[in-house]
């Protein structure tokens, strides 16, 4: 009995022990869950704020540091002489001068020429002045001497940016646009650098202060506005590239295609004409593109469909960010619900359909490089005042935007434009282009603007050029002598 009573108190006690052994874990696993979310709450926490640094340093810090509401510009102009802004050949766009009493005044030598890409920096900033803002009020002097300054109360000298701007190839497009209105965008496209870009009317920066109030409230003109990345214009013919693409895409290849042009195409009681009435006769796709067979691609249109065109356009960056600081989106409202009308239309680049000339630009040049569009860029390097390099900005591929083999195809189809079609003037010049022209109506009494984009060096693409003419006519009237003027100084200048 006695033994029964030990061996139950055994029991007994291994059971409360172990009740309140399972007690105690339960409340260690109670703490330790509760350390853990702990943990992973400020963990994350951390991640985010780790995150949120990569990313304002990465993308944002630019945008932040060139802001006109970040005060600390203020504090740096106290301290530094702003700048230069240079050429890629060796010219100074802006400097400032400074005189004996200490005034400084911003020129700029070659006042309009480079007016919308190099900017003003009165009454605000804008072109590179912007962009470069920061850059151009950091001073990396010797060390030595910003001490000598800081304790003499004298000013450090700004750094010098060096843009991808060619200052020959700027004059050239600004002289052969002469008095009309229009842009001129000249594109490096294996690089993305931007080597010149002209929009007209213009103005003279450094009367910038004293013209204020009459560039402002002058609508007419409007010629604060940089066509070349703001303007919004129908493409024209120039848009037969966006449904080429789209052709090409659902059936593969352009043989077998086959149109029998009269002059005119009527569907639903809506009449297209090509230019002037032309009977181009029976055509393939590659003499329909050279040229610009209106009925050809009005007849495509219809038979892709607006929802096929939407995709390719919107692949091309319609309705799309454009990896440009300062631009107006290309609008692009073709849809599968659009009427017949509209979408032959779209399709030869009429209709609802805008675009900027520097777009068109980025289209042209990722056919020319192999379907990759490379990142545009105008800062080439920054230098401090003894022409120490300081930063430099490598080549950066933005996206694909069309297979390898589709950009060959198309650039095909953009040789016979020179080769035999409507840009037959830019043949036989020295140098190898391919392009597309356009005429593209923007009023009801049948105005055009005139349009040419392409390339040159056909096999191995030094440069792309684009441009557009306001009221300029066929793209053969007014764009392309603009182009062949820029190609010229390109090669021969």
């Amino acid at each position: 009995m006695r033994n029964e009573k030990r061996k139950h108190y055994r029991e007994s006690e291994q059971e409360r022990r172990l009740a309140t052994e399972h007690a105690a874990s339960k409340r260690r696993r109670a703490r330790n869950k509760e350390y853990t979310f702990v943990s992973v709450f400020f963990v994350l926490i951390f991640l985010g704020l780790a995150g949120y640094l990569v990313y304002f340093n990465a993308i944002k810090r630019d945008s932040f540091i060139n802001s006109p509401y970040n005060t600390r510009q203020d504090t740096f102009a106290d301290r530094v002489v702003r700048g230069n802004i240079m050429s890629s050949d060796g010219e100074i766009l802006a400097q400032t001068n400074v005189s004996d009493d200490g005034t400084e005044e911003r020129s700029y030598p070659y006042s309009n020429i480079f007016a919308h890409v190099v900017g003003y920096d009165t009454n605000g900033k804008s072109g590179l002045e912007s962009e470069a803002n920061f850059q151009l009020l950091s001073s990396h002097e010797f060390f030595l001497t910003q001490i000598k300054n800081e304790f003499m109360g004298a000013k450090n000298v700004g750094d010098t940016v060096v843009s991808t701007l060619n200052a020959d190839l700027q004059t050239t497009a600004y002289n052969s646009l002469g008095d009309r209105r229009g842009a001129v965008v000249v594109i490096q496209p294996s690089t993305g650098k931007i080597l010149a870009m002209v929009s007209k009317p213009d103005f003279d920066p450094n009367t910038i202060a004293a013209n204020w109030e009459q560039l402002v409230n002058d609508e007419t003109n409007s010629s604060l506005l940089n066509r070349a990345t703001m303007g919004q214009y129908p493409p024209g013919s120039t848009f037969k590239i966006v449904t080429a693409l789209t052709y090409l895409r659902q059936h593969g290849t352009f043989n077998g295609f086959s149109y029998d042009c009269q002059g005119s195409i009527t569907k639903e009681d809506h009449t297209i004409q090509c230019y002037g009435g032309t009977v181009h006769g029976q055509k393939d796709f590659y003499a329909a593109f050279a040229k610009s067979c209106n009925c050809a691609f009005a007849e495509m249109g219809t038979q892709l469909g607006g929802a096929a065109l939407l995709k390719t356009s919107e692949n091309l960056l319609f309705n799309q960010k454009l990896p440009l600081r300062s631009y107006r989106k290309s609008s692009f409202t073709l849809n599968g619900s659009s009427g017949v009308p509209l979408t032959m239309q779209t399709a030869i680049g009429q209709g609802n359909t805008l675009v900027s000339p520097m777009h068109m630009a980025l289209i042209t040049s990722s056919i020319a490089n192999g379907g990759v569009l490379m990142k545009p860029y105008l800062i080439d390097k920054v230098q401090n005042h003894a022409g120490d390099e300081v930063d430099t900005t490598e080549p950066e591929a933005y996206k694909r935007l069309m297979t390898d083999n589709e950009a060959s195809l198309l650039g095909e189809l953009m040789k016979g434009v020179v080769q035999n079609g409507t840009a037959s003037s830019l043949n036989g010049r020295g140098y190898t282009v391919a392009g597309k022209t356009g005429s593209a109506e923007y009023n009801e009494s049948g105005a055009s603007h005139s349009w040419f984009v392409g390339y040159s060096n056909v096999d191995n693409p030094d440069i792309v050029v684009s441009v557009i003419v306001e009221d300029g006519g066929t793209g053969s009237e007014a764009a392309v002598p603009i182009a062949a003027d820029v190609f010229d100084a390109y090669y021969f200048d």
